[in-house]
């Protein structure tokens, strides 16, 4: 005889129309202090909802970390560069693919970093292109990122965008950018120096 075995029902995430409850990131930190979300929950605070994260494939996450490393080579002792983790923006808290921070990992120890010591933030995008190209776009600018990548692994370029517009009439948005295919090279510029450039072979494949 087979025994019995209680299965709890499987958690979907729902589409819907209607309004959805906000959340403060003071209140986002509190569900994390409580233990009530842990690191093991998918999900991040994005323009003060609670979204699910988006699944990464074995090449976004090879693109990604071969991205961070690469970046890493090229930055001065006064940045580091990170992979998913954290940053606090004043309506939410991403965990982008790669960013470049001001000062060592361990002065964070009791904090994430926040948009002014972050100058610039790379998404790899596949199937969140269009969370990429928006809410994150959206939230980026809005917090005043210096500088965003979306590395485009769908249309095959990386896409920056410079000099954000957090107040711009249609929402916040990016007043440059510049489109980069197979063949070009992107300049990482920090704090006003050029600190060399990334090949777009590298980054899309």
């Amino acid at each position: 005889m087979t025994a019995a075995v209680s299965q709890s029902p499987v958690r979907h995430a729902v589409y819907t129309s209607e309004a959805l409850f906000p959340l403060t990131v003071d209140q986002y930190h509190d569900l994390i202090r409580a233990g009530t979300l842990s690191e093991a929950d998918p999900v991040e605070l994005l323009e003060g909802i609670l979204l699910y994260k988006m699944p990464k494939n074995p090449p976004h996450a090879a693109i990604t970390t071969a991205i961070r490393d690469a970046i890493a080579l090229l930055l001065p002792p006064q940045y580091h560069a990170r992979s998913e983790q954290p940053v606090t923006l004043p309506d939410g808290e991403p965990e982008p693919d790669a960013a470049v921070v001001r000062g060592r990992a361990k002065d964070y120890m009791s904090r994430h970093p926040g948009p002014d010591e972050v100058p610039l933030i790379i998404e790899v995008a596949d199937s969140s292109l269009d969370r990429d190209r928006g809410i994150k776009l959206r939230s980026y600018a809005r917090a005043g990122i210096r500088e965003y990548w979306i590395v485009n692994l769908i249309e095959n370029q990386v896409e920056v965008y410079t000099d954000p517009d957090p107040v711009a009439s249609g929402g916040p948005t990016y007043r440059g950018k510049a489109v980069y295919v197979q063949g070009n090279s992107v300049p990482l510029v920090i704090g006003g120096n050029r600190l060399g450039d990334m090949p777009v072979s590298a980054m899309l494949s």
